[in-house]
């Protein structure tokens, strides 16, 4: 019984001897030079150092403290097997030195009740420790949630987290015309010639997805007042010029001049309420026409 201790003994001097020496080796003027050149200084050393000693103490006093139960095993058995011990909570964490899980699998009575299903009978048995234990563990995890996140709200829920990411994710593209989180601040062409290049564009590259009259065919209706990514001018802009991929749309941003997809955007808004035949059935969401609304893309 007297080896453990004495193992102790031994490992806390070895840690503590070593603490020692390590901090007057760091506080020499000659230790740290070659530190240096490693491109260490002695501060980071010191650290490292203490905290690998630290957990070599830890080590150590695990190992003991496992030869130690190891050893005494015999009396904690004769201990835990006293009537005044064995029952009482104590006891049970005893218990799990000596090998009796009781305090975590809980105790198996088998007690039939009085009645069966079908030949079926039922055991009278607890609920295992350990599922309290984790229910307890989730009513006072709901309190503190609802409390941290929804009393005192100094957490952010899931949409204020989704904006705060965004707007720091934008930090980091930069802000010219090419940058998919800065919206346009254009107005839609009115003039003849844009309409009529704007409808030259469309029936060349737009028509096969969302029709001639736009009415909508693989993509969706663009005459009425329904937009999946906004319909505003500035958003359909950004829509047409960086594409949807996920849902298909491409992206026209280098085939396509600045122009000439502000020129197809203002000649598809223009087409806002003409009711062509066959129109495919709306998505998205209602907004009135060059208005923006619903949910619009990221911005700022």
């Amino acid at each position: 019984m007297l080896a453990p201790v004495k193992t102790a003994r031994l490992g806390l001097l070895t840690a503590a001897s070593l603490l020692v020496s390590v901090v007057a080796s760091a506080q020499t003027p000659e230790a740290a030079t070659p530190v240096k050149a490693a491109g260490m200084n002695s501060q980071e050393l010191l650290f490292w150092v203490l905290l690998g000693a630290l957990g070599l103490l830890l080590l150590v006093l695990l190992l003991t403290g496992i030869g130690i139960v190891v050893q005494m095993k015999p009396q904690l058995r004769q201990l835990y097997d006293l009537p005044t011990v064995h029952d009482t909570w104590s006891g049970k964490v005893l218990g799990l030195l000596v090998g009796d899980a009781t305090l975590v699998r809980g105790e198996h009575r088998d007690e039939l009740l009085d009645h069966d299903y079908d030949g079926i009978h039922e055991f009278d048995n607890d609920l295992p420790p350990w599922w309290k234990y984790g229910f307890g563990f989730t009513i006072v995890f709901a309190f503190v949630y609802v409390g941290y996140y929804h009393l005192t709200q100094k957490g952010q829920l899931q949409v204020a987290e989704y904006e705060t990411e965004m707007q720091q994710a934008a930090l980091l593209v930069s802000a010219g015309s090419d940058d998919p989180t800065r919206l346009t601040t254009y107005l839609a062409l009115t003039t003849a010639a844009d309409l009529s290049s704007g409808k030259s564009i469309y029936a060349t590259n737009c028509a096969p997805c969302h029709g001639a009259n736009a009415e909508g065919k693989v993509g969706p209706n663009l005459t009425d007042e329904f937009w999946l990514h906004g319909g505003e001018v500035n958003h359909v802009y950004k829509t047409i010029k960086f594409g949807i991929p996920s849902k298909g749309m491409v992206a026209w941003k280098g085939k396509l001049s600045g122009k000439q997809i502000l020129q197809v955007t203002s000649y598809a808004l223009s087409l806002q309420g003409s009711q062509p035949a066959n129109a495919k059935e709306p998505q998205g969401e209602k907004e009135a026409a060059g208005k923006p609304g619903g949910k619009p893309v990221a911005s700022r």
